[in-house]
């Protein structure tokens, strides 16, 4: 049941995080106009790091005639990028579902 409460707990909630307006610092991104905060926005500068970095092991590697090690660096790039833009999805989905709960008239 719907209690003044509740709806009153809601609208602090949903207040909190609409305070926290950045724009999103992410190089790998399409959408970077989505409302984020900041621990999302240090993950994944993490992640897309933690990318760049297995691009240039890969890059080194085949500069040294490592072809399987390069292979196996970007395939594990590839595998983390895909992860990166699943965890993204997941993330505004969750958002968007939030956003959903409070009443249109509020």
């Amino acid at each position: 049941m719907i209690t003044r409460h509740n709806l009153a707990e809601q609208l602090r909630e949903y207040q909190v995080r609409s305070k926290h307006d950045w724009a999103s610092a992410s190089f790998f991104s399409s959408t970077s106009n989505f409302t984020s905060s900041r621990v999302d926005i240090v993950i994944f500068v993490i992640w897309e790091l933690v990318i760049l970095a297995f691009l240039v092991f890969s890059g080194v590697s085949l500069y040294f005639r490592h072809v399987r090690l390069a292979f196996v660096l970007l395939c594990v790039t590839l595998l983390l990028l895909l992860c990166m833009k699943v965890t993204k999805q997941i993330r505004l989905a969750r958002k968007k579902k939030r956003r959903m709960l409070l009443p249109l008239s509020m």
